[in-house]
């Protein structure tokens, strides 16, 4: 059938291209956008456009930050920027966000090292998060998933760190193994990050 609708091949074909949408929901999606209203379409697709075009990294801690501005976290007199907690994305810095209980900085890895889906420690912040560490710092917080690929990454990390003259701690074991931080519930996150333990 989708032969015969080319253009709507071409936006299944797109859609097939974001990660994380599940294929059953892709068609659902497509109807989505397809039933759109024509102006909110279009506002959509512009807000997206001005996301992308003013949206940046910032280049010490890798949170998405406005380019014109400065970066929330770095440059905030209200937190401590002593102590660096280590995340995999930024949805996970924003489930430690939430609950309230953490004043610190930030490092965002932008994933996991994970050989299989071909990602390997040079594929990730971790040599500029090496490079963060002053005489200024005293705990590196490693806050990486309770999975392999997470716990391998967080490992790795205590690796590279254990010459430096600071305190590497991870969240305590409280949370299930195998879970996401990004769907866990805020009084779980929170007592994870002030149980935390010696990596």
């Amino acid at each position: 059938m989708l032969d015969d609708l080319p253009s709507l091949s071409q936006l299944i074909k797109a859609l097939q291209q974001v990660p994380y949408l599940a294929s059953k929901n892709i068609y659902r999606v497509a109807t989505y956008f397809l039933e759109m209203d024509e102006q909110k379409l279009e506002q959509f697709c512009k807000i997206l456009l001005i996301a992308k075009n003013n949206i940046d990294r910032c280049p010490t801690c890798f949170v998405w930050k406005e380019k014109t501005d400065n970066c929330l976290f770095c440059t905030s007199p209200k937190r401590d920027q002593g102590i660096i907690c280590v995340v995999e994305t930024w949805q996970e810095l924003l489930s430690i966000e939430r609950t309230g209980a953490y004043m610190g900085a930030y490092h965002v890895l932008c994933g996991v090292i994970c050989p299989l889906n071909g990602f390997g420690p040079e594929d990730l912040t971790i040599e500029q998060l090496v490079k963060r560490i002053n005489i200024n710092t005293k705990e590196v917080i490693l806050a990486t998933n309770q999975t392999p690929e997470g716990e391998a990454t967080a490992a790795f990390i205590a690796k590279k760190l254990k010459d430096k003259n600071i305190k590497i701690t991870c969240l305590a074991r409280g949370m299930p193994v195998g879970s996401s931080l990004e769907y866990m519930d805020r009084l779980t996150v929170y007592k994870a990050l002030s149980e935390r333990k010696f990596f």
